[in-house]
Parts: C-alpha cells; sequence; structure tokens
C-alpha cells in the first residue's frame, strides 16, 4: 500500500510539473507514475483479497483502497484520452487522501457478517465503487469548469471542454449507482426477507441516486451547461461523500462498517 501511496503522490506531482512547465516528458512521467500506482493499488487490493478469503468490501480500510484504485483508473484512463493534466493532478491527490486514510485505519481481518457471505457483495459494491470513482473525477472536472468561470473565463475552450468531461463521467457513472441501488434491494430480499428497510445507507443511496437523476435531467431537458450544471454536479457529489462516508461516522444503520 504504501508504494502505490508513493505513485500516487509522485503521480500528482509530476502533472502539476507538467502544467507548470508544458514539457511533454513530464506529462508522460506522470502517467506513467499514476498508471504504476494504479497497478499496485489493484495489487494491494487482490493481496488482500487472498488474505482474507473474500472480497475487500467489508469496511472502510478495505473500501478505501479500492475508492483509491477507482478514481485514479478512471483518471488515468482521462488522461490517456485528453491530456488535460488538472484531472491527473487532483484525481493522483485525492488517491493520496484516499489511500492515506485508510492506512490509518482498522485494518485487521475479521471474518465476514453472515449477510455478507453473498455473490451479491461483488456486484452491489463494486458497482457502487466504480460509480463513485467516475463522478469523483467528474466533479474535479466540474470545479475546473466553475474556476474558470471565476476567473471570467465561461466562454473558455478548457472550461467547455471539462464541462462536457463532467457531464460524460456522469453518464457513465449514473448506470453503475443504478445497478448497485437495484442489486441492493435483491440482496436485502435474499438476506433479511425485504427489499426495503429505509436504513440510512439505503435512504441517502436513494437521495444521491435522485440528486444524480436531477443533474440529468436539468443538463438534457433543460439544457443546463456551464457553470449551472457544474454547480449542481459539485453539490451532488457531497452527497456522494455522506452516503460513502457519513452515514458510517455519523448514523450508522445495518450498513455501517468501519
Amino acid at each position: 500500500m504504501n508504494l502505490a501511496l508513493v505513485l500516487y503522490f509522485i503521480a500528482a506531482l509530476s502533472f502539476v510539473a507538467g502544467l507548470a512547465f508544458r514539457r511533454r516528458a513530464i506529462s508522460i512521467a506522470a502517467m506513467t507514475a499514476l498508471g504504476a500506482g494504479v497497478v499496485a493499488n489493484l495489487a494491494v487490493v487482490v493481496l488482500r483479497w487472498i488474505a482474507t478469503g473474500h472480497p475487500p468490501l467489508s469496511n472502510l480500510h478495505e473500501s478505501f483502497m479500492v475508492v483509491a484504485c477507482s478514481i485514479a483508473a478512471v483518471a488515468l484512463v482521462v488522461e490517456l484520452k485528453q491530456r488535460i493534466g488538472l484531472i491527473g493532478a487532483v484525481s493522483s491527490a485525492l488517491a493520496v487522501l484516499a489511500i492515506g486514510y485508510a492506512s490509518i485505519l482498522d485494518s485487521s481481518i475479521r471474518p465476514l457478517m453472515p449477510a455478507l457471505k453473498s455473490n451479491w457483495l461483488i456486484i452491489h459494491v463494486t458497482s457502487y465503487f466504480i460509480g463513485y470513482g467516475a463522478l469523483a473525477v467528474a466533479t474535479v472536472a466540474a470545479f475546473g469548469c466553475l474556476v474558470l468561470a471565476l476567473s471570467r473565463k465561461a466562454d473558455d475552450p478548457r472550461a467547455r471542454m471539462l464541462d462536457t468531461l463532467s457531464f460524460r463521467l456522469i453518464l457513465v457513472a449514473f448506470p453503475f449507482l443504478t445497478i448497485g441501488l437495484t442489486t441492493g434491494a435483491v440482496w436485502a430480499n435474499v438476506a433479511w426477507g425485504r427489499y426495503w428497510g429505509w436504513d440510512p445507507k439505503e435512504t441517502w443511496s436513494l437521495v444521491t441516486w435522485l440528486v444524480y437523476a436531477l443533474y440529468l435531467h436539468l443538463r438534457t431537458m433543460r439544457g443546463w451547461k456551464g457553470t449551472k450544471a457544474s454547480i449542481v454536479a459539485a453539490v451532488a457529489f457531497l452527497f456522494v461523500v455522506f452516503t460513502f462516508l457519513g452515514v458510517n461516522v455519523l448514523i450508522g444503520g445495518l450498513h455501517s462498517y468501519r
């Protein structure tokens, strides 16, 4: 895990240097470090899976490792396709924070609760984490668009590009949120005999889904773009953070884990 942390840190610094000096060699080094970080991060996840005997998705330590990998992998794909620099820099920094936080959490191996011993665990939680990774990078793009707008550069081609990127990433993430929500309901029926119980995590997952559905409605049906759409995207991600972390820390419930 330390190797992944170091590689993400190097990637973040390299992307910043690439933005400052506009050197292709630095940008290539940044993407190489980010790619190596993803590989190292994924290796940690696989080794944890082997050590525990179950998918590493059952506590916050494991979850932050997977979220870091998801954010970094999405950012790597974006950078390979568009060479933005900003996305790689901020996303790498987010991966550093996620890995760093995971490193201070309890990493002891514990047996799964009976309800979690199901094949639904992989598809349900993994769908959410892929979606969360894409939404994190979408939020970075939205903030970039807002910064340019505040600098009175709302018509800058970079602002339009970041706005479009944010929309496309949310469009990719939304089906994963939908899969996570629906498979969670099916799994709940198998485990607890009901599809929906208004557990805090269930409730806030639904609220998050509705907020992003509102964003897509405003974007596609109302024609919201640029600053307005970016503000909605940025606010929407606060619901993701609360659903993923806030519910566990502040509320608890059947889905709570530490």
